[in-house]
């Protein structure tokens, strides 16, 4: 076992190489790899990291009435930064299509993740919890991802991306229904909630039948005035000066332009830099702060990306600082809760702008997908409208988007199980404590030392992690952490140095990124390429809060690198894999990533896996068992072990709704 750890700095990131038992996948023997670098794989047949973190054979063709596109749109995966990179490095669109778009929410991504911390900054109404600007981009990122997905599914099926003139790729109408999906599914906060609706409505036309005439200027138009509209009627009680008034006003300036689409974006653009510069003068609450609206800054990054897409050109100066200017007042410094200080009015009272989150307001913040019709829908609105305030209900055809603020989180979950099945429920308590959120009018937490952030793949795998001290990012099935959701995290660590366990090979480039981004705000991070959960726990077992960091890293690192894994996975259809072709419904038993057994039986299967494991070595076992085990594969596997191997011992948890019904790790 080769161990190369990059020197310690405050951009440290540990490395592991590969000798014999390696970390990165078995014998292939690769040598070391930089992180945020992409892997070399030698063997025959890649195959498919899925959502929870483990791997299964890449899949046939999608089943029987589903085209490329709604399959890879149900299984997205947030970007890496190469492909970030790749997919907004494109020419001038001249019409809006599938490529348009797909230019669009990478240049669109790229803009908030360069604004959001001044969008963060200030954010203050309709609580100032810092936050709009990082919802805007994860609700983006989630976006970009689904029409990447598009994209990557047809070129997987027709062959074009290896240049063999395959059929072109997906439709616009493919392309702008995963994007609104991808907003749908990974909106987050008031704003981000608001964003998906607005890119719903774009999309409500631009996927209408005969497309092709919404390709150009007019169909923009009308596709910017049905987002606007949308919008509007999603948000129970609209407030003017908020994103809803520079949508609205994006789409008027639109409607009065005639050209192509990239003279109708510009329009759009300038109409909503106007309005935003008028926000204040509408809103209370942001004349005395001395800002503009968060979430309309948000909008207008949004469109001047869009602008760019057509014009191969950034959109103009930067919003904020040229909004500011124009409205000509002497400034003095304001500094809000946790946020960076930022200019207000001459002669405005401090204590105006610095009112605590939650203050005068709700406690909590509710959000949650909604499955139900739309009459339930109907019900729900009135009776959360009841409840509490900042309701916003998105979405349609049977899948929705929740968000309110409300006293009673209760209550809110409740009202919508009655109307149909909540999941992915999130509740935030705006009093809380963390560094996002203290107000001025509390004292901030002092910050820890150093802290644990781990993305592991199950409720129970997550519990466990907590109790060991870990901050624990859950990857629910189809439901991969963007990189924002890991910043998020490191933020609630409030330490000064932080290790970071992805737990899977595809989340590398996106921990990367995060890493990076949560250095910038002075926080020391360490990035360990754990490829697995039984990895990450190896590594949490060694980590000492005590040690000197660049210790505690060292051999964190080396007990990773010291643990092989594997995974038992159920085929979803016929494949190709590195052990020969596998058919629905196959129990594929992986090693390291890659495939080395294909049989019918769980138990079976991991037992083989297991006897190949230890057959070069081990002191310890790590079963880990989904819901979807058999009952009485721990037992045998145990047995198996005490009979074969009498110096191993064998330790079993339980993993939830982890994706697999077996993890195994052999230290």
């Amino acid at each position: 076992m080769h161990l190369r750890l990059i020197p310690a700095c405050p951009n440290q990131d540990a490395e592991l190489s590969t000798s014999g038992r390696e970390l990165s996948g078995g014998a292939r023997g690769n040598g070391p790899t930089e992180i945020g670098q992409p892997e070399q794989h030698t063997t025959a047949a890649p195959v498919q990291r899925n959502y929870h973190g483990s791997s299964a054979a890449r899949p046939g063709p999608p089943p029987p009435g589903t085209g490329p596109g709604v399959y890879a749109a149900c299984h997205v995966r947030p970007l890496d930064p190469q492909l970030r990179e790749a997919q907004v490095a494109q020419v001038p669109q001249r019409f809006f299509d599938a490529l348009a778009v797909r230019t669009w929410c990478g240049l669109a991504l790229r803009g908030l993740g360069r604004h959001r911390e001044e969008i963060d900054a200030i954010n203050v109404y309709p609580v100032a919890d810092g936050d709009t600007g990082t919802n805007m981009y994860l609700t983006v990122e989630s976006a970009a991802a689904a029409v990447e997905a598009v994209f990557s599914a047809h070129e997987t099926e027709t062959g074009a991306a290896d240049g063999t003139g395959g059929p072109p790729g997906p439709s616009l109408a493919e392309a702008v229904r995963a994007m609104a999906h991808g907003a749908l599914i990974g909106a987050r906060g008031n704003s981000g909630t608001i964003l998906a609706q607005l890119l719903r409505g774009m999309a409500l036309v631009l996927a209408a039948e005969g497309e092709r005439a919404h390709t150009e200027g007019p169909g923009l138009r009308l596709a910017l005035r049905q987002a606007a509209d949308s919008a509007r009627q999603a948000v129970a009680r609209p407030v003017e000066g908020t994103v809803l008034s520079v949508a609205t006003a994006a789409a008027e300036a639109a409607e009065g332009t005639e050209g192509d689409c990239g003279a109708v974006a510009r329009a759009a653009y300038e109409g909503a830099r106007t309005a935003l510069a008028a926000t204040p003068g509408q809103l209370p609450a942001l004349k005395r702060a001395g800002v503009v609206d968060a979430g309309g800054h948000g909008l207008v990054t949004v469109l001047a990306a869009l602008v760019e897409t057509f014009a191969g050109r950034t959109a103009g100066a930067d919003s904020r600082t040229d909004h500011r200017a124009r409205q000509g007042e002497p400034r003095t410094r304001v500094v809000h809760g946790a946020g960076p200080a930022r200019d207000a009015p001459a002669g405005e009272p401090e204590a105006a702008a610095e009112c605590p989150p939650g203050a005068d307001g709700p406690a909590f913040e509710v959000i949650y997908l909604l499955e139900a019709d739309d009459t339930a829908v109907a019900r729900l609105r009135e009776r959360l409208d009841a409840l509490g305030d900042s309701l916003v209900v998105v979405g349609g055809d049977g899948l929705w988007n929740v968000h309110v603020h409300v006293d009673d989180a209760g209550a809110a979950v409740e009202a919508g199980v009655e109307a149909g099945r909540p999941h992915r429920i999130r509740i935030t308590h705006f009093g809380h404590g963390d560094a996002h959120t203290t107000g001025a009018g509390r004292p901030p937490r002092e910050r820890a030392q150093r802290a644990v952030v781990a993305v592991v793949p199950g409720e129970g795998l997550a519990g466990l992690y907590a109790r060991a001290g870990a901050i624990a990012v859950l990857a629910r099935p189809g439901e991969p952490p963007a990189s924002g959701e890991l910043v998020e995290a490191v933020r609630r660590a409030h330490a000064r140095e932080v290790v970071l366990l992805p737990n899977d090979a595809e989340l590398r480039h996106t921990a990367a990124a995060a890493a990076e981004q949560a250095r910038t705000a002075g926080v020391r991070v360490a990035l360990i390429p754990t490829r697995s959960a039984v990895q990450g726990l190896a590594a949490l077992a060694v980590h000492e809060p005590e040690r000197r960091f660049d210790e505690d890293v060292v051999a964190m690192t080396s007990a990773a690198g010291a643990t092989r894994y594997a995974e038992v996975a159920v085929a979803e259809r016929q494949s190709w894999t590195t052990a020969g072709i596998c058919q629905a419904g196959d129990v594929l038993g992986l090693v390291d990533g890659d495939v080395a057994v294909i049989g019918s039986d769980v138990t079976a299967v991991a037992e083989t896996v297991l006897g190949r494991m230890l057959a070069a070595g081990g002191e310890l076992v790590t079963l880990v068992l989904g819901d979807e085990a058999p009952d009485t594969v721990a037992d045998h596997l145990q047995a198996r072990v005490r009979k074969t191997y009498l110096a191993v011992d064998t330790v079993v948890y339980s993993g939830g709704r982890q994706g697999a019904p077996l993890l195994i790790g052999v230290e």
